[in-house]
């Protein structure tokens, strides 16, 4: 099938899906009340730029397009399948795993009881926080780690779980190298025990172990090659009324040899040197009726963790392909463009730069607190509607060492480098972020969200700029809505980002129209007005312009705009992308 047939088809598929009238289809509602079915695709349009000159790869046009079916066979049993094109090429910036015009790229069959569930075929698991274990998809950052195998949950009684797994990680339209295995325990002590009914107290134990066969070409019968690699975790997690807390810590056995990174050579490994991996997370929190507080604590050491060894260094590859756990950055998830222009992604791998004296990358350390608190209504300061503020600090720093090398000259690292962490130590400071957000409503109409940040970005170190360049910086957002009968509405909003050090100032605005529940349009533009220090010809507008309509499950959505270069974050995972012009197209249903 060539991509133009593949593209053709899939637009008609579009159409006649956008068009289902499912009240009046009698024959398809016979069987589809067992039947669900999902769409979604995503195209853009790469256009030539006077600002960043002309797109020079040969595709213009990409498009990345899902298809779901999940199907009830009966009470039991339940299967399913995704089918994907990328035709006539992937998305800009996404992997070049999924190569394919159209092909099948997941399957499963599954049979569940209230005590057995089993699953053949491909399927999402996570064990604990992640940190250990986590098959997941995003399609807007192109990532899909399901894994193809065998599972079994079995759920002997209300209170105890236990889930196994053997699988090969999703690798494309092909599977990985490496097998992973595991097994996953939780036991709820309280209700086991009958200690308490008003709150409860999980325990767990995880173990995932990773195999890899792994061939050297080098002649060295000294090398130190783990094929098997163990990790293992337990937690506790308690919870009652008003206050939660869980603890997890994780060890992971001799994986990742150090990068040996010089200026003469491409990336290797040491192979006289093996290092183990830790995570330690704790999270605790209270909430009550008009207050919120939460605090979370995370120290990663050497946990990059991928089904195949290649694919362990982030410069190979930046959209974390085959990840076997999930590491996301810790920091507040800011809706603001501007508030996304130095954005921080978690520092877990184990790598060094080629420096007098060299750099070592072994992990980070770091907290993140989140306060809510409502002002009373009929207040001085809370006024008729009350006010809602949100205040929230995070600080990461990178693990403080020792090493040793006693074959190393500068600018080389040899293969018997070693190092020390400390436990805890927070000087080595990467990122912070202190933000507050006040929301008021000021009468049945008209609401407005005022958000003060300021940072701290250590350039140099999280961009291995090797110029010593951090950046300081406070934004400011002012944002109103204004809602008129009928579902009509218009959003305003206006954003400043002041730094001495980078990119100097930037402006941004948004002006959003809602004609009704269903259609909306918008217009935005992002700024930078003063010209940066450190790059030339930076007065760019990043503007933006597009609009959406939904009807029921389905919604298509327009932009023609310019993308600014920089990372792309979702739920705090990363990838880096380009700065381009194009026209967009997106497109969802469900039935």
């Amino acid at each position: 099938m060539t991509k133009k047939t593949t593209l053709v088809l899939m637009l008609i598929c579009t159409f006649q899906m956008f068009g289902q009238d499912k009240e009046s289809d009698s024959e398809f509602n016979k069987w589809s009340k067992e039947l669900s079915l999902s769409f979604e695709s995503n195209s853009q349009w790469y256009l030539n730029d006077s600002k960043f000159g002309d797109f020079n790869e040969e595709e213009h046009l990409r498009t990345t397009n899902f298809l779901r079916m999940d199907y009830n066979i009966s009470n039991d049993f339940s299967a399913g399948l995704q089918m994907e094109s990328y035709a006539p090429e992937n998305l800009l910036n996404n992997s070049k795993l999924y190569d394919k015009d159209l092909g099948l790229a997941t399957y499963y069959l599954r049979y569940r009881t209230t005590k057995i569930d089993i699953t053949l075929g491909y399927f999402y698991e996570q064990f604990g926080g992640g940190l250990v274990l986590r098959a997941w998809e995003d399609r807007a950052l192109g990532i899909n780690t399901a894994l193809r195998g065998a599972r079994l949950i079995y759920t002997p009684t209300k209170d105890i779980k236990i889930t196994t797994l053997y699988a090969k990680q999703r690798k494309g339209f092909d599977v990985s190298e490496g097998t992973i295995f595991g097994v996953d325990t939780v036991i709820d002590l309280f209700n086991t025990f009958n200690l308490s009914t008003a709150s409860s107290l999980l325990f767990g134990l995880s173990y995932v172990g990773k195999n890899e066969d792994y061939q050297y070409t080098e002649n060295d019968i000294s090398m130190e090659i783990p094929e098997l690699v163990n990790a293992f975790s337990i937690r506790m997690d308690y919870h009652n009324k008003n206050f939660y807390t869980n603890i997890e810590y994780i060890t992971k056995s001799k994986d990742l040899r150090i990068n040996n990174i010089s200026p003469l050579s491409d990336v290797s490994f040491s192979e006289n040197k093996t290092f183990e991996g830790s995570a330690l997370s704790w999270t605790t929190g209270f909430s009550k009726r008009g207050f919120g507080i939460s605090y979370n604590f995370r120290r990663l050491e050497n946990m990059r963790w991928f089904s195949e060894r290649a694919l362990s260094y982030v410069n190979d590859n930046p959209t974390n392909q085959l990840s076997i756990n999930y590491l996301p950055g810790l920091v507040k998830q800011h809706d603001y463009t501007l508030a996304n222009i130095y954005l921080y992604q978690s520092q877990p791998g184990l790598f060094i730069e080629p420096y007098d004296p060299p750099l070592i990358k072994a992990g980070e350390i770091g907290q993140f607190v989140d306060i809510f608190y409502n002002i009373k209504k009929e207040s001085f300061l809370g006024g008729k509607y009350g006010t809602k503020l949100n205040l929230n600090m995070s600080y990461w720093a990178s693990l403080e060492y020792d090493y040793s090398d006693p074959n190393g000259i500068p600018f080389f690292v040899s293969d018997d480098l070693s190092y020390e962490t400390e436990f805890l130590n927070f000087k080595n400071k990467l990122f912070s972020d202190i933000n507050l957000e006040v929301r008021k409503k000021w009468n049945r109409k008209l609401s407005s969200i005022f958000t003060y940040i300021n940072f701290f970005y250590d350039k140099s170190y999280l961009e291995s700029k090797a110029n010593g360049s951090k950046v300081r910086a406070w934004i400011g957002v002012a944002e109103s809505t204004y809602k008129f009968s009928k579902g009509k509405s218009v959003r305003m909003e206006l954003q400043h980002l002041s730094t001495n050090d980078d990119a100097r100032n930037w402006m941004g605005g948004t002006i959003e129209y809602f004609f009704n529940s269903k259609f909306g349009i918008y217009v935005n533009d992002s700024f930078n007005y003063e010209e940066s220090k450190i790059d030339q010809d930076t007065k760019i507008h990043f503007f933006n312009i597009g609009g959406s309509y939904a009807k029921g499950a389905s919604r298509v959505a327009l932009n023609y705009g310019r993308q600014r270069g920089g990372l792309l974050c979702v739920g705090g995972i990363c990838r880096p992308v380009s700065q381009n012009t194009g026209i967009t197209l997106n497109f969802t249903a469900a039935f």
